[in-house]
Parts: structure tokens; sequence; C-alpha cells
């Protein structure tokens, strides 16, 4: 036997609907959901689907989802698995302007409590630079390279050129060691050497280079090594 269809459910009661009429805050998160997804199958209606995935997932693992991580729920293909990624991205990042864009992030320890989520889990070093004014506000956030940190697949003219498309006043950098144990190594100290002379020729000054590990990190800039 079939899955009842969108179209037999009544149209007050259809979430395209309630979101008209009630707006989006007031949908559950099913209703979110299955909006997102667009249709069912012939098995199950897409209120079905979007149950199915919240059986398996709560809200705050969504984010960390990845194209494999619905392969296991039948129904949710690889086109509706894109289309769910896309719409949670761009949900982090409205949040990440919301709640960082122009914050004054004046210490190690804020920046880290911040942006540590970015690293979340995450099985190769990934490079971030965080751009600022000169009140030491937010400005911009790129992620510049993933893989390893070392000069062959890195170049610190990508770490300036956004400064530049920014107006940026000064950098910090972040990466994460996927070990969780954030000591730097000495690929990571010749770096940040690196980009500390060339942010003086720039006039664009590094910072600060943070090391992110699972629960701590550590601050080039409080061990006085910038």
């Amino acid at each position: 036997m079939s899955a009842y269809t969108i179209k037999e459910i009544p149209t007050s009661e259809r979430p395209r609907e309630r979101l008209k009429l009630v707006g989006a805050k007031n949908l559950t998160d099913k209703e979110l959901l299955a909006i997102l997804l667009k249709t069912g199958t012939k098995e199950k209606s897409v209120n079905d689907l979007a149950i199915d995935i919240l059986k398996n997932y709560n809200l705050n693992d969504l984010k960390d989802l990845t194209i494999n991580s619905l392969k296991n729920i039948k129904g949710i293909g690889e086109v509706k698995t894109i289309e769910l990624l896309a719409a949670i991205e761009l949900g982090k990042r409205i949040y990440l302007n919301k709640n960082i864009s122009y914050e004054k992030l004046d210490t190690p320890a804020k920046i880290w409590k911040k942006t540590r989520y970015l690293f979340y889990d995450l099985k190769q070093e990934y490079f971030y630079c965080l751009y600022f004014n000169n009140k030491q506000q937010l400005i911009g956030e790129k992620l510049l390279f993933q893989g390893t940190l070392n000069k062959s697949v890195t170049h610190p003219r990508e770490v300036f050129k956004e400064a530049y498309l920014l107006s940026a006043s000064s950098i910090i950098c972040l990466h994460n060691h996927p070990s969780n144990d954030p000591t730097p190594s000495k690929e990571d100290i010749s770096f940040t050497k690196t980009l500390v002379e060339l942010g003086k020729l720039q006039g664009i000054p590094i910072l600060d280079h943070i090391i992110v590990g699972n629960n701590t990190f550590f601050s080039f800039y409080e061990h006085s090594k910038i």
C-alpha cells in the first residue's frame, strides 16, 4: 500500500501552506524538513521522510551531516541530501555572520570559543584566516585550504589577498590538528614565522596563530612566539 501524498493532506495543514499562513518560525522541525525535501516516495510521504531523519539525527547533529550520512535512510537520495546540505551550510553561515561579525574578539580564548565549531570532528587540517578592522572587530573569515600545513600547499599571498579585499587592519590565523594535540609542529612554527614577516612588510600584522584541538588550543601570541 502506497503512502498518502501531500495532496491528500488538507491544504491548511500542508507545510508550505502553513509557512505562508503562520510564518517559518512557527513551523515544527518536521515541517521545515518536509519543505526542504519537497517530495516523498511511493512508500513514504514527505512528512514520513522528515520524521525518519529526525529519528536518526537531532537538530544539533544535522549541522555535521555529510553526503554519506543519509544513505541508510530509504527515500533520501543524493539529490535530496545535497539540497539539505546546502540549506544547512547557508544557515551556518548566516549564524556565523550574525553572532561573530563585528564582535570584538580581543583574546585567543574568545576567538577559540567562537570558532572551534568550524573544526569539529575533522579528519584533516583546515586553515582559516580571520580578518579584523582597526577596532579588533571581526569583518571577515575565510577557509584558505585543507590538507597538510606546509609551504608546498600553502601560499601566503592568499592570506593577504583577502585582507586587501576587506581592507583589513590585522589577521589572525587558525588551523586544527586532527590528533587534537595543539602543540605546534616545526612546519607550523616555520609557516607562522613567514606570515609574520610578510605581515610586517604588508602593513597588515599577523596578531596570532591559534592551533585548535578538541577541547583546547595553542596560541602563538600567548606563548610569546609572535
